[in-house]
């Protein structure tokens, strides 16, 4: 196959049909621009230009060949815009595997920051458990994850601490009385707990919370998603351990109220997880950068 600089400059001549017009497009010389020419024809065998006083004319096979090189030309720019578009973050497409809590605890005020800062990059959140948010990574399936802890760390996996929580233990009305003094978790063996399923990181954290101080745990209510709890706490269904960031609003509506314990809650965390060895696209490493330096 020839030399890409001479179809490039076989485009411009047969462009401008002139090889002087071609040089100056070029900022080359003429000389030059003619031995590329003729180096191409003795390449490709055959004459594709028709040189006279007024100007150089495609042959018949230098026609259907400029057709072609004419759309390889068009895809060349095309591509070469989009890449510039993506350095200047004006497009580009970043995929999250993200669990719940991670989005609604962290992530959510950051995305907003970067879309007001880059609109036209597009975001494709898929919601999980943070199983399968890692199962996710390691799939292939998504650019990065962010979700909360415990972790199961895949290998090679490398983990980016993001941020930092605390969970509260919260009750309804009905179970108030709860909330004026503090308690061990043997007290609320007779006490419906409301709880995520066993699939989810945060079902294990409590299971191994429980069993950490000599309890077991065996939830009442099983739900799927962490925005599930807090209606049936509200309408007394049992107690729920709860992020404090997103319990909040209903304990100063005071729809909900915190249960003290004795037993302190270890802290948790909202992590970053990548693969090191996968290499991200200019959209997805500003975001990276943008989560991790605060």
């Amino acid at each position: 196959m020839a030399n890409y600089d001479y179809y490039r400059i076989f485009y411009y001549v047969a462009q401008y049909q002139s090889f002087t017009k071609a040089a100056e497009m070029l900022r080359n010389n003429q000389p030059n621009i003619t031995r590329y020419i003729n180096n191409l024809e003795s390449e490709l065998g055959c004459k594709l230009f028709i040189r006279s006083n007024r100007g150089v004319k495609l042959t018949p096979e230098g026609e259907n060949l400029f057709e072609h090189v004419a759309i390889a030309q068009e895809h060349l720019r095309l591509g070469e815009s989009e890449l510039q578009k993506e350095k200047e973050l004006n497009s580009g497409l970043i995929t999250l595997g993200v669990s719940e809590n991670a989005l609604r605890i962290f992530l959510l005020d950051h995305l907003e920051r970067f879309h007001e800062q880059y609109p036209h990059v597009r975001l494709r959140i898929t919601n999980h458990t943070t199983p399968e948010a890692l199962e996710s990574l390691r799939n292939d399936l998504c650019d990065f994850s962010v979700v909360t802890t415990p972790i199961d760390l895949p290998h090679l996996l490398q983990v980016l601490v993001l941020d930092h929580f605390e969970d509260i233990l919260i009750c309804g009305k009905k179970y108030k009385e709860l909330s004026l003094k503090r308690h061990s978790l043997d007290e609320f063996k007779d006490t419906p707990f409301v709880s995520l399923t066993s699939q989810t990181g945060t079902r294990n954290f409590y299971n191994q919370y429980f069993l950490d101080n000599g309890v077991s745990f065996h939830p009442d209510i099983e739900v799927s998603t962490t925005d599930q709890i807090i209606p049936l706490i509200v309408h007394n269904l049992g107690i729920a351990f709860y992020p404090r960031k997103l319990a909040q609003p209903y304990l100063d509506k005071g729809e909900v109220y915190e249960i003290p314990l004795f037993q302190s809650l270890p802290h948790r965390k909202v992590c970053l997880v990548k693969d090191p060895n996968k290499s991200q696209s200019i959209a997805s490493s500003k975001l990276i950068e943008s989560l991790t330096h605060r």
